[in-house]
């Protein structure tokens, strides 16, 4: 990490926890406190959470090796493809990404460019060596506190579907993502298991 990027991240996350500690004082105004943190953080973003299905069993049956060995892969096909449609990968937890995208088309494409460059790579792969993806999207109004973090009613529903509800394979993708992406080519299949902070889910059928 760069000695500027450091200092950009301890000023955001500095200033607010600066004004977190004012809206826990006695007889703050907690209202106004609120409003300056999202004068100052709130961002409109599209938002992407990523899951490798199946990994936990994997890591029980071929250990800890083979868990290290699957991250590495996925990250070297993966943030290419991310690289080349505009995201910006802010933190990696695990087998996870969060990524965000300013356009939401960009963000499709990189979804789908992205599970298509795993469905090449799992080719002649042995089971245990396939990186099976699942795909969230959301986009909204949230909290981006340097390039470290996002927060919002749309990232919890990203994480949601990306890490939860999404299987092998799929791409999920909130309301807001959908009414925000408008008119492309593609179709989307509104789907039951709707996260919190989302009225309606869709999943993209791709080719």
């Amino acid at each position: 990490m760069s000695y500027k990027k450091q200092i950009i991240v301890s000023a955001s996350e500095d200033r607010l926890e600066g004004l977190i500690l004012e809206r826990l004082a006695p007889g703050a105004n907690k209202e106004k406190i609120d409003q300056r943190i999202w004068d100052l953080f709130g961002e409109d973003w599209v938002v992407m959470f990523t899951d490798l299905s199946g990994f936990s069993r994997h890591v029980a049956k071929f250990g800890i090796i083979h868990f290290l060995q699957t991250i590495s892969e996925s990250q070297r096909i993966l943030i290419p493809v991310l690289e080349d449609h505009e995201g910006i990968l802010l933190k990696t937890e695990g087998d996870s990404f969060l990524v965000i995208f300013r356009n939401a088309k960009r963000a499709l494409e990189a979804a789908i460019a992205m599970q298509k460059t795993v469905a090449g790579y799992n080719v002649d792969k042995p089971e245990e060596e396939k990186v099976l993806l699942c795909v969230g999207l959301g986009y909204g109004h949230m909290l981006r506190i340097g390039d470290q973090d996002v927060f919002g009613e749309e990232v919890n529903a990203a994480s949601k579907l990306g890490e939860d509800i999404s299987k092998k394979g799929e791409i999920l993708l909130t309301e807001d993502f959908r009414n925000k992406v408008g008119e492309v080519d593609i179709q989307f299949e509104e789907i039951k298991d709707v996260p919190a902070g989302s009225n309606k889910a869709y999943r993209v059928k791709y080719q």
